[in-house]
């Protein structure tokens, strides 16, 4: 009677197990009875949970069929600089990202200064975090510790001082010239379309010639370059171009990178060189305006 009765809950348990549709509830719930009785294995179950499960080889004498222990194995620590840990390697991975902090930094910086009436000095601050943010990439090239976890600091650090503390500092230096409203939301676009932008650009494959839209760094020099040399223009006219910047992040435009630039002919150099000797101010909005347009330009070629 004994034995018919251990049969009975036996079966009772495991097609309960075999009739829990929802996978989760079967590896919380019903396969316990079919490991009990079956000795089946729970690693499918509990890999979906993000835990290995490895089974022993010790059985347990739950009921007349033996089953086989689960031992749970917690996953390795996975390491922020890839390859060998040499001294020279962490020195170099630190000084790397020590560049990306104090782009950071400065980008706080000019929020601050913005904030405190000094659109001009921050603007210089945000011209140092685009210098800092070529120089780290620079070195972990040339260092070889470019590692995943450098990619995303940068990307964060990025969204800190271009996203947010570029609009902040152009917002402080339109601040009476144009109605507060105007120049929220063009610095609002400049700080989702950065966003927009910095996340498509680490989702998507790269291409080696041309960037998919203009650089979320190049907008924020570009920015900053206009409030520290104080271009002569109306109020609204600024507000305009910092909107259709914001907009040009998230184009599909091809925009040439600084390789393909310096291998333009030397006279195409010469141009801006001369036009800034006559007037400076005049010639960067000239530059920026032909950047702008060589995407649109060049997407229409493609497509003759």
């Amino acid at each position: 009677m004994r034995r018919g009765g251990s049969l009975a809950r036996q079966a009772l348990l495991v097609r309960v197990g075999r009739r829990s549709g929802d996978s989760t509830g079967r590896a919380a719930t019903a396969t316990r009875a079919e490991v009990i009785y079956t000795g089946t294995d729970l690693a499918p179950y509990a890999a979906g949970r993000g835990r290995k499960v490895a089974t022993s080889g010790t059985p347990l004498s739950h009921g007349p069929v033996a089953m086989a222990q689960p031992v749970v194995v917690e996953p390795e620590a996975t390491s922020l600089l890839p390859g060998e840990h040499t001294m020279r390697r962490r020195a170099s991975f630190a000084l790397v990202n020590a560049c990306t902090l104090a782009s950071l930094g400065l980008g706080l910086l000019a929020i601050f200064l913005a904030m405190n009436g000094e659109p001009r000095i921050a603007a210089a601050c945000l011209v140092a975090c685009v210098a800092f943010d070529g120089l780290d990439g620079a070195l972990a090239r040339r260092l070889g510790v470019s590692s995943p976890f450098g990619a995303q600091m940068d990307s964060l650090a990025d969204m800190c001082s271009f996203g947010l503390a570029a609009p902040v500092v152009v917002y402080a230096s339109l601040a009476g010239s144009v109605p507060t409203a105007a120049a929220g939301v063009a610095c609002v676009l400049v700080a989702g379309c950065a966003a927009i932008r910095l996340a498509r650009f680490n989702v998507s494959p790269k291409d080696g010639k041309f960037f998919s839209g203009v650089p979320t760094t190049l907008v924020a020099a570009v920015l900053a370059l206009t409030v520290l040399i104080g271009l002569p223009l109306p109020g609204i006219a600024v507000v305009g171009g910092v909107a259709v910047l914001a907009f040009a992040m998230v184009s599909s435009f091809p925009y040439a990178k600084l390789a393909r630039l310096v291998k333009l002919p030397p006279w195409m150099w010469l141009l801006p060189v001369v036009g800034a000797l006559i007037d400076a101010r005049l010639t960067f909005v000239l530059v920026v305006a032909a950047y702008l347009v060589s995407g649109p330009i060049m997407w229409l070629a493609k497509r003759v």
